[in-house]
């Protein structure tokens, strides 16, 4: 009990320590607590499309309109409460070809099953670079407190994350406040579908005004076809002005068990 306590002090203590956008439309998803298992990869590939979206060039940053973004994730796990990953973000759009963004590195721990907890939490820290021509905030970290629970077919998750600039116009801002929530409904064994939200409401001491403020709304589904596979597909809304006004996105995951256990973790 006293390691738990520990535990969550720790989430709680770190989460207002520090962290930037570190998601963007790049890599659009709602963690859920679980962590690879001990010597499995699980290399994922992220695919966004932004059919409506920033059409000028500002302060050098390249528009988003009908820009192509694949990510590949890569994640490992360590042990049976540890991961990391590892992610290359790619951009391809008329005019431009296909551009490398940058990379970003993510490790991760969770409470282990074995201390029984009514909710599966779990703790990320994601840093790293992206070129000026695709976000003025060059250097960025994220800290991600993951909480989630599956009750029958019903399942929720939140990710109440905090962002911070380490280079770029944004440093002054302080944290930034950007969390994303999904609940989502298992009609069968194999297919699941409902809503994730993703927002960044600015800097936690000066809340920006709804106008400025980035809302999307993905309506999602799940495909549990097996242990093995991960594949989600959505297409997002972003009701504010500050927001790309439509998304498609796509996540395909494929696990490798390295033959160390006999059962991995299924998200």
């Amino acid at each position: 009990m006293k390691l738990a306590r520990t535990f969550l002090l720790l989430i709680l203590g770190v989460s207002f320590c520090a962290t930037a956008n570190a998601q963007g439309n790049y890599e659009i998803q709602v963690y859920g607590s679980e962590t690879q298992a001990a010597g499995s990869t699980m290399v994922e590939l992220h695919s966004n499309f932004t059919a409506k979206g920033q059409r000028q060039t500002i302060d050098g940053v390249y528009p988003t309109n009908h820009a192509e973004h694949e990510t590949l994730e890569i994640t490992q796990g360590l042990t049976n409460w540890s991961e990391v990953g590892f992610y290359l973000f790619t951009s391809e759009q008329n005019g431009t070809g296909v551009q490398w963004v940058g990379d970003h590195i993510r490790p991760r721990v969770r409470v282990p099953e074995s201390w029984h907890w009514p909710v599966g939490v779990s703790l990320s820290m994601e840093a790293g670079y992206q070129r000026a021509a695709f976000d003025r905030n060059t250097w960025t970290w994220e800290i991600r407190p993951i909480v989630d629970r599956q009750k029958g077919r019903f399942y929720w998750a939140i990710n109440p994350a905090l962002e911070r600039t380490w280079h770029g116009p944004d440093v002054d801002l302080g944290l930034d406040f950007a969390p994303a929530v999904k609940v989502s409904w298992n009609f069968t064994k194999t297919f699941a579908a409902g809503v994730e939200y993703y927002a960044d409401y600015g800097s936690l001491t000066d809340i920006a005004s709804l106008h400025d403020q980035q809302q999307q709304i993905f309506p999602a589904i799940d495909l549990n076809v097996s242990p093995k596979w991960e594949i989600n597909f959505g297409v997002g809304v972003g009701p504010t002005a500050a927001t790309d006004h439509l998304i498609v996105k796509g996540i395909l995951g494929r696990r490798f068990d390295w033959g160390r256990h006999k059962n991995a973790p299924n998200r």
